[in-house]
Parts: structure tokens; C-alpha cells; sequence
């Protein structure tokens, strides 16, 4: 009787464990409207940009099969807003594709702030973001996609921070300035270029709200696509 027991809490821890290890049962409760419709919206990429998310796919692939840690760092010119969107939704995917050992970071030109309209529009997504150091001028926000993962420290940052890797990694580049201005991202080993439009543009408009959460959705959707491309 002991034996039939002790087999069943065998049995039992290992089908909590499968569950557990599932694509999507880690991921917020609150994240999975979104990541539902922005699967089944991957024919809306453009096929230039289908085919450079495809490269990082590939480097992805690649250092996986070595046995080594795919970097990928998002790079726009102050890190406030872009390059933060891409980061935390590009880790997301990666946990929800089961895309192992993906590490993401983000970093500018110069360093200002995450601004504040990029925390709300993350937050309205599903995101859960705590400012852990209120009232500095470039607080430290911490956001949490899954309660098991550790949360992604959004703050701005030049690309080369301490911190961010200095070398083997991809440099994405989220914005026209940024790519325009920095033709060479040291240390990186491969360079792509997926500007997104400033969502800054509608700032203090009946529009802004909107346009920020249109951003996060397309910067979702193409984060997504990029993931599902290492196991297609």
C-alpha cells in the first residue's frame, strides 16, 4: 500500500512538472489575449522584415545548437521606448515558444528615461511593472511576465552598459536615428535593422494612448514571429 502511494506522489509531482513546463502555463494570466492574437497575425509582417527577424531566427538557432547563450540586445537612440517593448516582449516569446536560454537586452545611443507611456502601455498589455526606485530620474521599473521568471529591469542605458553583454550578440537596431547614426555596434556579430515608428509622435494627444498601444502590439507581433522561427 505504502509502494502504491509513494509511485502515485511520484506520478503526481511529475505531471505538475509537465504542466508546468508547458509553452504557456508560465505566462501571465493577463498577457494571453494579446499573445492569442498576435500568433495568428504573422502574415501581416511585411516580407523584408519577415526575412531579417528570420537572420536573428538563424544566429538564435545556431548558438543553441553550440551549446551557447543567444544574446540579443534592442538598440534605439535614447532607450525609452522602442528597444524596451522589443527586449520584454522578445524574452516573453522566447518562454512561450520554449526557445531555451534566449537572453534580451536593450540599450541607446544615450540614456534618458523608460519612459513613462512605454510603462503604461506594457502595463495595459498585461505586463506586470513595479517602479522600484520611485522619484530618481531614471527609475528602475521591474516587469514580470510569468510569477516564476525573473522580472526584466527596464531603465535607460547607452547599448554598451555595464551589464549588457560586450560581445557575441546580436544589435538590433528599432530605430531610423539610431541605425543611421551607428553604423557599427561594437562587439555585436551580427547587425539587423527592424525600425519601428516613434510612438512618440502622438505625446500629448487625444491619440496617445493608441498609438502606444498599436507600437506594443506590432513589436509583439514581429517578437512572436521572430521566436517561432528558431523551431518552425
Amino acid at each position: 500500500m505504502k509502494t502504491s502511494l509513494r509511485h502515485f506522489a511520484v506520478f503526481a509531482l511529475l505531471l505538475y512538472t509537465t504542466l508546468l513546463s508547458a509553452k504557456d502555463t508560465e505566462l501571465l494570466p493577463s498577457l494571453k489575449p494579446l499573445i492569442e492574437q498576435v500568433t495568428k497575425e504573422f502574415d501581416q509582417i511585411p516580407v523584408e522584415r519577415q526575412l531579417a527577424l528570420k537572420k536573428v531566427a538563424l544566429f538564435i538557432r545556431s548558438k543553441i545548437q553550440a551549446k551557447e547563450t543567444p544574446q540579443l540586445t534592442f538598440i534605439c537612440t535614447h532607450n525609452s521606448r522602442r528597444s524596451h517593448m522589443s527586449q520584454i516582449w522578445a524574452q516573453t516569446a522566447a518562454s512561450y515558444y520554449d526557445v531555451a536560454g534566449v537572453k534580451t537586452f536593450s540599450g541607446g545611443v544615450e540614456s534618458t528615461a523608460c519612459n513613462e507611456r512605454t510603462v503604461a502601455a506594457l502595463t495595459r498589455a498585461g505586463f506586470t511593472i513595479t517602479n522600484s526606485t520611485p522619484g530618481d530620474k531614471n527609475p528602475i521599473f521591474l516587469v514580470k511576465y510569468s510569477e516564476q521568471a525573473e522580472p526584466t529591469r527596464a531603465f535607460s542605458k547607452i547599448y554598451s552598459a555595464e551589464g549588457n553583454p560586450k560581445d557575441n550578440f546580436v544589435a538590433l537596431m528599432t530605430c531610423d536615428h539610431a541605425d543611421k547614426n551607428c553604423p557599427v555596434v561594437a562587439g555585436s556579430v551580427l547587425r539587423v535593422a527592424i525600425p519601428f515608428v516613434d510612438p512618440k509622435v502622438a505625446d500629448n494627444t487625444p491619440a496617445e494612448a493608441a498609438t502606444y498601444d498599436e507600437r506594443c502590439h506590432q513589436i509583439a507581433r514581429e517578437m512572436f514571429f521572430l521566436m517561432k522561427q528558431v523551431n518552425p
